[in-house]
């Protein structure tokens, strides 16, 4: 937490309610940003972000400043989402991840060889989308928003050898989609393997 941050909070806590402004100028493009990754919608995503600063009004006095202000918004803006989608009952789809090629799964590289590079993040989009929500998530949080494991362990509050589990079975099961989607089509192009 930025000592900017915690003086803001402390004015917060003390009376000053106007302080708090500060806090939703320095975050409101973070939160809104997490909340559209997560619901796919831009209007819901307004609701979620007002309903998690009014969360984090709310609760400011049970911050602890253990973790970043950001990783504990984060973590508030998760669990909003979450509970939109129970509300909604919705499937949950997170954008896509443009950069998530460069993770280190060996045959990843060969397998995207073939197609070219400005259609990797439309191609890897759909591939993401058909993930379970978890993998999506964590792997969103992991390479999108480059977010540490202990960071994503409090955000999403799994533990961190689940969320290790989680990152790598989904990194396997995207890999597989990828395979499955595009090897065929490679085979028919370029001969057997």
């Amino acid at each position: 937490m930025t000592n900017q941050d915690q003086l803001i909070i402390q004015k917060v806590l003390q009376g000053n309610t106007n302080a708090f402004a500060e806090l939703v100028d320095a975050y409101k493009n973070l939160v809104f940003t997490v909340a559209l990754k997560m619901v796919k919608n831009r209007e819901e995503a307004e609701e979620v972000s007002q309903d998690t600063f009014i969360k984090a009004y709310k609760n400011l006095s049970k911050f602890k400043g253990d973790s970043k202000f950001s990783t504990w918004l984060y973590t508030i803006t998760y669990h909003n989402c979450l509970d939109r989608f129970k509300k909604n009952e919705k499937d949950y789809k997170t954008d896509s991840i443009e950069n998530m090629l460069s993770f280190n799964v060996c045959s990843t590289d060969d397998v995207l060889k073939t197609i070219e590079r400005q259609d990797r993040a439309t191609i890897l989009k759909d591939c993401l989308d058909e993930l379970p929500e978890e993998e999506r998530t964590i792997l969103w949080f992991f390479y999108y928003k480059e977010l540490s494991l202990k960071e994503i362990v409090n955000i999403t509050q799994f533990s961190e050898a689940n969320v290790k589990v989680k990152l790598h079975r989904g990194r396997k099961h995207l890999l597989s989609i990828v395979k499955e989607k595009f090897e065929p089509e490679m085979i028919a192009h370029y001969g057997k393997k």
